[in-house]
């Protein structure tokens, strides 16, 4: 693996900080086993956004869209 400084002058600890959260990251994946589901991040759950049912259509629904209750 090479890591290369393209801009600025990091200090030794500034470059061993970085060069630890990026070896932290590739230990974890590498953790994982070959085939198994990663986690998916909380922002990329579909449940998230459609948490609850859409109203029935009507003549105020495109209200009811929008407004919570």
């Amino acid at each position: 693996m090479n890591i290369k400084v393209l801009r600025g002058n990091p200090t030794p600890e500034e470059l061993a900080a970085a060069l630890a959260v990026v070896r932290a990251r590739a230990a974890a994946e590498a953790s994982i086993p070959p085939g198994a589901p990663t986690p998916r991040d909380s922002w990329a759950d579909p449940a998230r956004i459609a948490s609850r049912r859409l109203p029935q259509p009507g003549a105020t629904t495109w209200a009811r869209t929008y407004w919570p209750g």
